[in-house]
């Protein structure tokens, strides 16, 4: 199995004006992230607006990431859903043949209990045998995957390799990192919290700001692993304000908005997203400036 310490990036799909892929600023972005040293590459998260592309696009995204990557790094695509049996079937039915790992959602809007998210997770583990990693995110699915249930399910199945931990408590990371089997990872989901989270014990990030800005953020991410936490604060207050504002009118259009400003891609989002507003947008012009 695939190691996803470090650096992951959860790549945006770049739309052309009819909002149709725009497979030209896909390429771009995937080059721009590994010649700039990120770990790995995750496909079809929440970032890349995967809750409004077809099947037909999804598979289209993924095999042309995979042609682009060349395997030169991990990729990780993300299949989850609120339907436990949907899960399951796109495991069992998905050519997975270029797939090294999965990211999967705690399930959302049905508001599961702890029992049920333990019981999804068990039907999703069980359907496969690549690595898996937990995705908690209460901001979007009302429902927080607990630190025990988090723990239970790393206990009991052995491709559950990592959680991606973006409820923004760092008690929560604590507890996770104080309690984890031994090999299985606590990635951080939010940006602004990276720093903290790999200072209490975490071991990297899946993130929005390293599409736009790979380089800083990795060398912020592998000196705090590194524990030289001098050099990684001085990367984080450079991008603090940064990501602060990508995420202050919604994501991804805020960092579709620096990836235009760099010429990777446009800015276009789908409905029932919408551009960052005035106000956002020149903030971010200015601030990409700045770095």
């Amino acid at each position: 199995m695939k190691s996803f310490k470090g650096l992951g990036i959860a790549l945006v799909t770049p739309f052309n004006e009819d909002k149709s892929v725009d497979f030209k600023g896909l390429e771009n972005l995937v080059n721009h992230c590994i010649d700039n040293n990120v770990d790995y590459l995750v496909v079809q998260g929440t970032t890349g607006e995967s809750a409004t592309l077809t099947k037909t696009e999804k598979k289209a995204v993924l095999d042309f990431v995979v042609k682009i990557n060349k395997q030169r790094l991990p990729v990780v695509l993300g299949v989850g859903s609120n339907n436990t049996a949907e899960v399951v079937t796109a495991l069992q039915t998905l050519d997975l043949t270029n797939v090294d790992g999965i990211l999967s959602v705690c399930p959302y809007y049905n508001k599961p209990s702890q029992e049920g998210i333990y019981q999804h997770f068990k039907a999703v583990l069980s359907a496969t045998d690549l690595p898996v990693i937990l995705y908690n995110v209460p901001g979007r699915t009302v429902t927080n995957m607990l630190p025990q249930t988090v723990l239970r399910i790393a206990r009991d199945f052995k491709n559950a390799v990592a959680v991606k931990e973006a409820s923004g408590n760092l008690e929560q990371v604590m507890t996770l990192v104080h309690n984890k089997p031994e090999g299985f990872l606590v990635l951080s989901g939010d940006d602004a919290l990276t720093l903290p989270h790999i200072a209490c014990g975490g071991d990297g990030v899946i993130s929005v700001v390293g599409n736009s800005f790979p380089k800083k953020f990795s060398n912020l991410v592998h000196t705090a692993l590194q524990g030289d936490f001098d050099t990684a604060r001085k990367e984080h207050y450079d991008l603090f304000e940064t990501i602060q504002n990508l995420f202050a009118d919604g994501n991804p259009a805020g960092v579709k908005h620096v990836l235009q400003d760099l010429n990777i891609c446009k800015d276009y989002v789908r409905l029932p997203l919408v551009n960052v507003n005035t106000t956002i947008a020149n903030k971010l012009t200015e601030l990409t400036k700045r770095i």
